[in-house]
């Protein structure tokens, strides 16, 4: 069965087209109209080695932030249409990527419960304009985003770093591994929920 989405989304303040198959190799396609975004979102899709397809366009004029903010939600909702019931997936793990001086840790559930708890990013990061467009602070609101349509339980810490690009994309190059490995089928597991529950 594949595991494969496509959403659209669209709103006053944005239009978002989407379509990821987890089971891909890591082609990707960004046009998000924030130049730096599409490095990340390329980069998301590369290392977690899901095909990714993301057209949108927004009020970029006003502010990049509704853009940002609406391709992380319909990223994680067709994140969580793709995983269907999650049966046979490993569910938890974590990885840590380095960039230069910049280091970043996730740890992930596919649990069905979104939560997200990020730390570590050096004062004043939030602050930092990043690519001329992209603040610091739309970082962590990317990933709460993720999580919180996507129905996973996302923990994020940043271990080192100095240079605001090399912690965003530490960032989401861990989240794009732990992904990987998460959503993964375990052949261990024989197409079971991976749930003492039952359900995910």
């Amino acid at each position: 069965m594949a595991r494969t989405a496509h959403i659209v989304r669209e709103t006053s303040e944005s239009h978002i087209e989407l379509t990821l198959d987890l089971d891909g190799t890591g082609k990707t396609d960004i046009d998000t109209s924030v130049p730096f975004y599409n490095h990340m979102m390329t980069a998301l899709g590369k290392h977690a080695l899901i095909d990714l397809t993301i057209h949108a366009h927004g009020d970029t004029d006003v502010d990049v932030h509704h853009t940002v903010e609406d391709t992380a939600i319909v990223f994680g909702e067709a994140l969580r249409q793709a995983l269907g019931d999650k049966r046979g997936i490993r569910r938890f793990a974590d990885a840590t990527v380095p960039l230069d001086e910049a280091l970043a840790k996730a740890v992930v559930d596919i649990s069905g419960r979104p939560y997200c708890v990020c730390s570590g990013e050096p004062a004043g990061f939030e602050y930092c304009m990043i690519g001329g467009h992209f603040t610091g602070s739309l970082v962590r609101h990317v990933m709460e985003s993720i999580a919180m349509h996507a129905g996973i339980c996302l923990h994020m810490q940043v271990l080192a770093g100095r240079d605001p690009h090399h912690i965003a994309e530490a960032e989401f190059k861990a989240l794009a591994r732990a992904l990987r490995f998460a959503v993964e089928p375990d052949p261990r597991i024989q197409g079971l929920i991976p749930s003492t529950k039952g359900a995910l």
